[in-house]
């Protein structure tokens, strides 16, 4: 299990294979530049703390809110950072397939009425986003599906929820592209994303090995 110090790993794709939907540049920018720097600064933030240097990026994000302000916020913001990011960046394909299939598609209908209707629904979680953060689709401790939208780099992990999906809406995330256009941005997003990884996802919830 990865622990201290931690790297930001490559895109399992290259920068311009989202084009024409999330532009090369952006990509080497948010990849680069801001996901480096939440790794960077969460190593400085547990140099000199060799307690906490043998926990996961998971473990630091469900214990830094019992750690002292001055070491959990920082560990909190920048370990939910690199979280969010890796997240967001793996959940997302040149080669989608458009639509979720398998054991997510019937579990999304079931949860949402339909595909269309969950589309909906998350595109208008992730408008609601005021500022910046992301919007989810998890599932709960009892296996029901929920959208729900986290703040900054808060991560839904300590409630108790299992990450399925996310969108990043930083404005860092689309502003060279789509400029002040979030719309345009999720609706470009809906193209690229990795439903073959969430379909896993869903399933590794379900048979008890994930979250």
């Amino acid at each position: 299990m990865e622990h201290y110090p931690f790297i930001n790993p490559p895109l399992p794709y290259a920068y311009s294979a989202l084009e024409p939907y999330i532009d090369t540049k952006t990509m080497h920018i948010h990849h680069d530049r801001h996901l480096q720097a939440y790794t960077d600064n969460l190593n400085k933030a547990l140099a000199d703390k060799p307690a906490l240097q043998g926990l996961t990026l998971e473990q630091l994000i469900m214990t830094a809110n019992r750690m002292p302000p001055d070491t959990g916020v920082p560990i909190s913001r920048n370990a939910g950072g690199v979280y969010n990011h890796r997240f967001y960046f793996n959940g997302m394909s040149p080669s989608s397939t458009g639509v979720p299939f398998g054991e997510l598609a019937w579990a999304i209908d079931e949860s949402f009425g339909s595909f269309e209707s969950f589309k909906e629904k998350f595109t208008a979680a992730a408008m609601s986003v005021f500022g910046s953060g992301y919007a989810w689709l998890v599932c709960d401790q009892g296996g029901r599906l929920k959208i729900i939208t986290t703040a900054n780099q808060e991560t839904p992990l300590p409630l108790r929820l299992c990450p399925i999906l996310n969108i990043d809406v930083w404005e860092h995330a689309y502003y060279l592209k789509h400029y002040n256009e979030r719309a345009k941005y999720i609706d470009d997003w809906w193209n690229v994303v990795n439903w073959g990884l969430a379909n896993a996802r869903y399933a590794d919830r379900t048979d008890g090995q994930n979250c």
